[in-house]
């Protein structure tokens, strides 16, 4: 039993990694990465920052994804995020995989 319960973690984590990096993966597509990094600041935010501001926030996700679409500006500083082409499970998945960060 307990070699089942190691096999069903191990294989949890797998998929759980695959997902983190294919998300990491459309944040460079998209050029997200230009501006923003994980864990400091570039002309954006970084990631964490991100995360730690909106932790348990449950209008957050999508008032983020609308602002990835669409642009913004104001709440990190006064450089504007432009929009960007990304559709709406993109902007999705993307603020999801940001919210994940610790």
């Amino acid at each position: 039993m307990k070699a089942v319960y190691i096999a069903m973690m191990a294989a949890a984590g797998i998929v759980t990694a695959g997902q983190v990096h294919a998300d990491e993966a459309l944040a460079k597509a998209k050029n997200c990465m230009a501006c923003h990094a994980i864990d400091k600041k570039l002309v954006g935010p970084a990631y964490k920052e991100v995360a730690t501001k909106y932790k348990g926030d449950a209008k957050a996700p999508a008032m983020l994804a609308a602002k990835v679409k669409a642009g913004g500006k104001g709440v990190w500083g006064q450089i504007p995020m432009p929009p960007n082409n990304v559709t709406p499970e993109e902007a999705a998945k993307l603020v999801a995989w940001i919210l994940a960060q610790k």
